[in-house]
């Protein structure tokens, strides 16, 4: 048909009497409906790359530990190297605080992500567990001098029920470790307000005991702690008396942050130190993330933090007692939906992650086609309505080519409807109209064709002055 309708363009070009136009200038709508194609694939490109960046990008965690020089400290600091080291899909800020109740505030107040917090310490609100950092045991000690400060001698203490009226000297300036000491003594009936507590830093501890300033110590950390340990060492003058907690249990059980626990024989520094397993209370250092934050976050953190663990625990020790959190509902601290996913390996791939945005944004893509779509066709409403005008003009001039008495207004409405053809054939083109309409026009053109030759046949054939009558009758009739 394409070809039938080029014979007849190229027909009306070869007659003797055509009158070339002007070719039609471009047309805004082609122009208008390229930039908005080109638009949309570049929207819908940059679409998916800035989806792509948003999902593969690290993701910042501010992390509150303190105070300085601790083991939580050098902890974090030696994970927090790793983390941003490599391709690491998680990346550690470290918000140093001066200690577990600081660090705690923290996290309650928006101010970090994460936080090392003692979990016999107020817990805040918003707070979900991702991991046990370490655990801690509390030792609790008498040096072998057997006389207290400024007197001859003391009795001898082997139960904790016997630290009435005595001097007890708890390592480490953290109110926590008062606290705990008071909830002991609680437990055995001992009034606090009768024990005289007194705080020595990590670095005073040694010299207070040599210099006889307690009857008994209170030191908690972990089982290899060397805190606890050179504490212990100072007591230089025979082994020293280790005071069981026989109410671990009762205590622990008034007390869900306390744990009944033991101390191995001989893991204070000494095959004697303690001789004998001593039974004890524990509590854990938590590492807790701010509910809120993703569970696929939390998840890829929690994964890639066992597996720094292992990595580390050669070169660093400390990074080896990192322990799953307790996803029990029960659990004193609830556990992040992300951190039970990883310890249940229930852990979410790409697809169950992103899988709702991935459907979204092909309805998204779906809907851009259809409103493309829709704007292309309204883009082209103006190219239709005067593609039907020039069709309605075509049958006027084959009804007007019939009369005419003028080879110069023959020549003219031919000279038109070249004009006509070439703008029907760009709308083909531009797919403003269809192959049903091209076939109406290839019809009205022949028919306008045929009715030019026959007329100007009719003319040529006619004297001139006949055709000057006809001429002069028919500007009468129309005047």
């Amino acid at each position: 048909m394409t070809q039938n309708l080029k014979r007849l363009f190229a027909r009306s070009m070869t007659e003797p009497d055509f009158v070339a136009a002007p070719a039609s200038p471009p047309r805004s709508a082609r122009r208008r409906l390229s930039f908005v194609m080109i638009a949309g694939a570049l929207a819908i490109i940059g679409a998916l790359a800035a989806g792509y960046y948003f999902a593969m990008r690290p993701v910042n965690l501010r992390i509150a530990v303190g105070p300085t020089n601790s083991d939580d400290l050098k902890v974090v600091q030696a994970l927090a190297q790793a983390y941003n080291q490599g391709n690491s899909q998680i990346r550690l800020r470290l918000l140093q605080t001066d200690g577990a109740v600081a660090s705690a505030e923290a996290l309650a107040d928006g101010k970090a992500d994460l936080a090392i917090i003692r979990g016999d310490l107020d817990v805040p609100r918003n707070a979900q567990a991702v991991a046990t950092l370490r655990k801690n045991v509390v030792a609790i000690w008498v040096p072998p001098q057997g006389k207290g400060r400024g007197r001859k001698a003391a009795p001898k203490i082997t139960k904790i029920a016997q630290l009435a009226g005595h001097r007890v000297g708890v390592v480490g300036r953290t109110p926590a470790n008062v606290n705990l000491l008071k909830v002991i003594l609680q437990q055995y009936g001992v009034d606090p307000a009768k024990v005289e507590i007194v705080q020595f830093s990590a670095n005073e501890t040694a010299e207070a005991i040599k210099s006889q300033k307690a009857d008994a110590y209170l030191a908690a950390g972990p089982v290899n702690s060397k805190i606890t340990t050179d504490a212990i060492a100072a007591s230089t003058r025979g082994t020293p008396t280790f005071l069981a907690i026989d109410a671990a249990e009762a205590i622990a059980q008034n007390h869900p942050a306390y744990e009944a626990s033991q101390i191995p024989a001989g893991s204070l520094g000494g095959v004697d130190r303690p001789a004998d397993e001593v039974k004890t209370i524990s509590f854990s250092h938590h590492i807790v993330a701010r509910r809120g934050i993703s569970e696929s976050t939390i998840a890829i953190f929690t994964r890639q933090l066992f597996s720094i663990g292992q990595s580390l625990k050669n070169d660093f020790p400390p990074a080896a007692r990192i322990e799953t959190p307790d996803t029990d509902k029960d659990a004193t601290i609830p556990v992040h939906p992300g951190a039970a996913a990883f310890v249940d390996g229930d852990e979410k791939t790409f697809l169950d992650r992103y899988s709702d945005y991935i459907w979204w944004g092909l309805m998204l893509v779906s809907a851009m086609g259809s409103a493309g779509a829709w704007f292309a066709g309204y883009l082209k409403k103006d190219e239709r309505s005067i593609n039907t005008s020039q069709r309605d003009r075509l049958l006027d001039m084959l009804a007007a080519a019939r009369h005419s008495d003028s080879m110069e207004e023959l020549d003219q409405m031919q000279a038109e409807a070249d004009n006509i053809l070439r703008d029907a054939l760009a709308c083909y083109e531009h797919g403003t109209i269809e192959e049903g309409t091209l076939t109406a026009f290839n019809i009205a053109l022949e028919q306008f064709h045929n009715a030019v030759t026959d007329r100007k046949l009719l003319l040529i054939s006619m004297p001139q002055h006949l055709q000057r009558a006809s001429a002069q009758f028919r500007a009468a009739g129309t005047a």
